[in-house]
């Protein structure tokens, strides 16, 4: 099977990523889905996102878990039954989770693209990338910024909050591969930890709520 990494955060918290190779035929073999999920995966018109939906479900396999451990909330947050946290995400080709015994976390892995220097605007002050080397950069840079806020948003696990004006993600050097972030909300203060890899054109971002 293609598990691609394994991350082992801390002591309790723990990554795996799955690259999608295989057909969907076999990665449905010996995965017994829930009837919600069983609708989901119905309603998927895109065959790679059935192979990565299936392949997630492998990766619950890693840490112990089917498909029938995992409940969602009312904002479409994933939940283990047994209480630990977890975060999903797909991109493309990969898929991955992060899973913790003890602390709330978010994960989100995007394909590194031109487009985002179009959305920027949407999400982060733009202004604030434009002293960097080359277009390249902006785009590394942009793109952490958002996977940054994605996984905030999934910790948090709430709608109402905007990428723009309640999350904020503090500068950083590529060669950290981690900064800090917070969400200020209705006069709420939440801290987090960050932190980033790429590879393949990828890249992923998981935070852990301070």
């Amino acid at each position: 099977m293609p598990l691609y990494k394994t991350i082992t955060v801390n002591l309790n918290t723990s990554i795996a990523i799955w690259k999608v190779e295989e057909t969907e035929t076999f990665l449905g073999k010996g995965i017994l889905l829930t009837d919600h999920c069983q609708n989901r995966y119905n309603g998927m018109k895109s065959e790679l996102h059935r192979r990565a939906f299936l392949s997630i479900r492998h990766l619950l396999v890693l840490y112990g878990y089917e498909d029938k451990d995992l409940v969602y909330d009312e904002f479409g947050k994933p939940h283990l039954k047994d209480g630990n946290f977890i975060s999903i995400t797909h991109s493309h080709h990969f898929t991955a989770i992060i899973i913790s015994r003890t602390e709330q976390v978010g994960i989100d892995i995007e394909k590194n693209r031109e487009k985002i220097l179009r959305i920027a605007h949407k999400f982060t002050p733009f202004e604030e990338y434009r002293t960097l080397a080359n277009t390249e950069a902006i785009i590394r840079k942009l793109t952490i910024v958002w996977g940054a806020k994605e996984s905030l948003y999934k910790i948090y696990g709430q709608q109402g909050i905007s990428f723009l004006h309640h999350i904020h993600v503090a500068d950083f050097s590529f060669a950290q591969n981690q900064t800090t972030a917070k969400i200020i909300y209705q006069g709420d203060i939440s801290l987090y930890e960050v932190h980033f890899m790429e590879f393949e054109g990828f890249t992923l971002v998981y935070a852990i709520k301070g």
